[in-house]
């Protein structure tokens, strides 16, 4: 009889090891849905953003180069699309630019590179505003919809993480052009021609998670300025359904 107890014990432990396994495994499929919705809608609205504004500041090189489009195969690339599908952060193509093309080459490098997280931030509103509409909805109507409701709140914390990522004054990141501003031209170029070498050091801070505490910092930062700027959303459903 023991053993048949015993059986019963060690299929009980199967099955709830196998309902841990499922609900990790739905939970990893869960999140490389959200970054391939990014992947496919936040990358190229970025890389757009920078090859407009680019062209409408004199410089038409990425124009010519195709990329003043929502297209996402446009802009982005193999590498990129895999480490943000599996690891969690990405990159697309950077968008070509000749600053020589410019009237003013540090303004208009540097409006250029703000355009791209702007973009993010921007998104990062309209998701929020989607996501407190839908969370009303589901309040006042007594619904069930937590997956869609998830998906909108990841769609703005990425947007945002994309956003405080890119502007930091790091190259080749965005905020390294803006931060040109304000930094003498003979130390800037010296710094970006190592902009290679620190890219990669780069991708090792964020794989060995040193840069985790104060990257999470900004973006909580963030989200609790986007709340505060939707919270308009919250009195207009409340006056509807209330």
């Amino acid at each position: 009889m023991w053993k048949i107890y015993s059986i019963i014990n060690c299929v009980s432990v199967y099955v709830q090891r196998r309902r841990q396994i499922i609900i990790e495994i739905n939970s990893r499929l869960f999140s490389i849905l959200v970054h391939a919705i990014v992947l496919f809608t936040a990358f190229p609205v970025h890389e757009c953003a920078h090859a407009w504004t680019a062209e409408k500041l004199g410089d038409d090189t990425a124009r010519k180069a195709g990329r003043i489009t929502l297209n996402p195969f446009k802009h982005l690339s193999l590498m990129g699309t895999l480490m943000m599908l599996f690891v969690g952060f990405g990159w697309a193509e950077p968008v070509p630019v000749d600053a020589r093309k410019f009237k003013n080459p540090k303004n208009g490098m540097a409006f250029t590179a703000i355009a791209g997280p702007l973009s993010n931030l921007i998104m990062a509103f309209v998701a929020m505003a989607v996501f407190r509409v839908l969370y009303a909805i589901a309040y006042y109507k007594d619904l069930s919809i937590d997956t869609v409701l998830d998906i909108f709140w990841l769609i703005t914390y990425l947007n945002i993480g994309l956003a405080v990522f890119n502007l930091l004054p790091i190259p080749p990141l965005d905020g390294s052009r803006i931060f040109n501003l304000v930094m003498p031209e003979e130390i800037y170029f010296k710094v970006m021609k190592y902009e290679r070498y620190v890219f990669v050091a780069l991708l090792l801070l964020l794989y060995t998670g040193l840069l985790d505490k104060p990257l999470t910092a900004l973006r909580t930062g963030a989200m609790n300025v986007m709340i505060f700027l939707t919270d308009w959303v919250d009195i207009i459903t409340g006056m509807i359904y209330g």
